[in-house]
């Protein structure tokens, strides 16, 4: 497996980041997704990139400390008690930001998350395409735990791995748009997406978001 430095994501904005994940491939045992839209996340007020959207921006927690850094590690939390959404910190070490994960394509594994979604509707080109859809769908497609949070992706030894593109994708091979459900700072563009890909969820606004336009953080 060829390797891409994690200095890949210790630099530049979050959403560098994002559009630099978007393509890769993450591994999980015999299960190996390509990531198709992802959403980057900054930090505190008092930081570089302050995103009253992210988790870490009211400081380090136990929760969420994986955010601050180093680059290149997992941050696993659960969602409505429920969904176990997967996030990749970067951004210098110390400094809080995060990508969100929030589809993919099955390229390995196929039988295995099949069974994992079992009971959702007779396997069909459609179906599969929804498998790893949404970050509560792709969490559960790779079989990831909360026993996962810190995990070093980029360790080839780790049960959990991210390869990264060589390099980018190409401009217009990537969408962008506002990010999906939050309430605050609904309208930063930092949510990107492949182009054409079935995989990719779609745009859900939330109900508690200012109107587009309006006075928001």
């Amino acid at each position: 497996m060829g390797w891409v430095n994690v200095a890949d994501l210790e630099s530049g904005e979050p959403d560098d980041a994002a559009r630099r994940i978007l393509g890769g491939t993450v591994h999980a045992g015999e299960v190996s997704l390509r990531i198709v839209e992802v959403e980057a996340y900054g930090g505190p007020l008092d930081g570089p990139w302050p995103d009253p959207a992210a988790h870490s921006f009211r400081g380090s927690t136990p929760r969420n400390e994986v955010m601050f850094g180093p680059a290149g590690r997992l941050y696993v939390y659960l969602s409505y008690g429920m969904h176990l959404c997967m996030n990749v910190s970067c951004g210098p070490d110390g400094t809080a930001a995060a990508v969100l994960l929030r589809a993919g394509e099955v390229v390995a594994g196929h039988d295995i998350v099949e069974g994992r979604r079992a009971g959702r509707s007779p396997r069909s080109a459609r179906v599969e395409a929804g498998w790893a859809r949404g970050p509560g769908n792709l969490g559960r497609a790779l079989g990831v735990s909360l026993a996962d949070n810190g995990t070093e992706l980029f360790d080839a030894s780790s049960a959990v791995t991210l390869q990264l593109l060589p390099h980018p994708l190409p401009e217009q091979a990537v969408a962008s748009g506002p990010r999906v459900g939050v309430s605050l700072a609904a309208d930063r563009p930092w949510r990107f997406w492949i182009r054409g890909s079935s995989a990719v969820s779609s745009y859900k606004r939330s109900p508690r978001a200012a109107v587009p336009g309006g006075l928001e953080a």
